[in-house]
């Protein structure tokens, strides 16, 4: 297909529309400074809320504007990462002073992360990890932000130079961020390069989900998936897509899927790497699954009850745990590896998949920005709206099934479920897709859309 009409109004909406803005965290006060500079000084954006982070204990925000005009409400703002020096040392101080509890002597990971593997991740983390060279990654990526329901929403769009690219808008789950999508924006973007053909090109929109990493905090109750589902759905109208493509994993699934029902005019495809799907009604919902796929499922489901500790907090008291989470980055470090461990298909050795530099890239995300706590409360806000959960994904879907993924529901749930188009099972990886297997994830979102353009 060809690039929407209103894709070019939003090229000419990025380069003219802002002033120079600085927006700088005061030192010992903020976790993560933007700034973005543009030549023109004929509006410039409301900062009031811009990164706002009322409930955080550290965030102040100081705005310089060329001119106090206020743009529209839909202006579209230049981002970049920029991490103060003092946020960096006041980290190393915090890591240097870490209190690491007593362990059970020879009790590996059975009880939670590994004493001995935290202490070596903490050590490289102080001392070896350069945050500043995957900042410079981080902003080879053209971000932006746009406030949408009363939050500032980040996210990251490279537009292919390639002609009738798709548009495909991906979002990440917890504990993840935007970093997840850093190994396929290039070859979805410019598969060419990538030993692709160029007819399978995307434009790419990985939004940061609101609470997490510079995404606004919500500051209200009920910010849970199927508002952020609208939120997503807002973004791809704002950037002027009138016919779009949605992926997810972990809550971007979910989230997801609440954009090909809501929004089913504007989709194309959904394309899924956590396909969630419950028994469908009936007196016999095992009735034609093949026993080994029961068998699988429940293997997977018997695995994860005891994986099931940070669900049930974040679900309840997220707020509790955040305390911990925000203020002790050794604590945050293990809260989060222990799920990329535990959700990957690496035997129990979390570095055959990812380096010690990825992890502790989205770990710092969390870290930088404060957002810990209000990344949890996803889990909260969905016990209490969840969304239409029985209603049927009438698109067509494609459902990119890893072996060691959470849940591994039957194909036959599934299509009761989805509008089921295509249905790969992968012959590894894990929970992370698009970090663990970049190339088997982006063999398949080629293949399910290129009958969809």
């Amino acid at each position: 297909m060809s690039k929407p009409a209103g894709a070019l109004v939003v090229v000419m909406i990025l380069t003219p529309i802002f002033a120079a803005v600085d927006v700088r965290l005061k030192p010992d006060t903020t976790y993560a400074a933007v700034t973005t500079h543009v030549p023109d000084t004929t509006h410039v954006p409301d900062t009031t809320h811009a990164m706002d982070r009322p409930n955080a204990r550290r965030v102040e925000i100081e705005a310089r504007a060329a001119s106090a005009q206020t743009p529209a409400t839909d202006a579209i703002v230049p981002f970049k990462i920029h991490v103060p020096d003092e946020v960096l040392a006041d980290l190393k101080q915090r890591l240097t002073r870490t209190r690491f509890p007593d362990e059970i002597p020879g009790s590996s990971w059975d009880y939670g992360t590994n004493g001995a593997y935290l202490k070596e991740l903490v050590a490289y983390w102080r001392d070896k990890f350069d945050w500043r060279a995957a900042e410079r990654r981080l902003n080879e990526l053209e971000q932006f932000t746009t406030s949408i329901d009363g939050l500032n929403v980040h996210f990251v769009h490279r537009r292919s130079k390639l002609p009738n690219a798709l548009p495909l808008a991906m979002t990440h789950g917890w504990p993840g961020s935007f970093f997840e999508f850093t190994k396929v924006i290039g070859p979805l973007t410019d598969p060419v390069a990538h030993g692709g053909r160029p007819e399978d090109a995307f434009d790419v929109v990985a939004v940061s989900l609101p609470g997490f990493v510079f995404s606004e905090k919500p500051r209200e109750r009920g910010y849970g998936p199927a508002r952020m589902s609208r939120t997503l759905a807002a973004l791809m109208a704002r950037l002027g897509y009138t016919r779009y493509g949605v992926q997810g994993g972990d809550w971007g699934s979910s989230i997801s899927r609440l954009v090909a029902i809501n929004d089913a005019s504007h989709v194309a495809g959904l394309h899924l790497n956590f396909c969630l799907a419950g028994p469908p009604p009936g007196q016999d919902p095992n009735a034609g699954v093949p026993p080994a796929e029961l068998e699988r499922m429940r293997a997977r489901q018997t695995l994860f009850e005891n994986e099931r500790g940070y669900f049930l907090e974040q679900s309840t008291r997220p707020q509790t745990v955040g305390y911990a989470l925000n203020d002790s980055p050794a604590g945050l470090a293990a809260w989060i590896v222990e799920k990329f461990r535990a959700w990957c298909d690496c035997d129990g050795d979390v570095e055959k998949k990812f380096t010690k530099d990825e992890l502790l890239t989205n770990v710092m995300l969390y870290w930088v920005t404060s957002s810990a706590a209000s990344a949890a409360r996803i889990y909260f806000e969905n016990t209490r709206d969840a969304g239409p959960q029985n209603g049927r994904v009438e698109v067509p879907t494609a459902c990119a099934l890893f072996p060691k993924e959470i849940s591994v529901p039957p194909r036959r749930w599934v299509e009761a479920r989805y509008n089921l188009m295509r249905w790969t099972e992968m012959p590894r990886g894990g929970h992370f897709a698009a970090l663990e297997e970049p190339g088997l994830l982006v063999d398949d979102i080629r293949t399910f859309f290129r009958t969809l353009r």
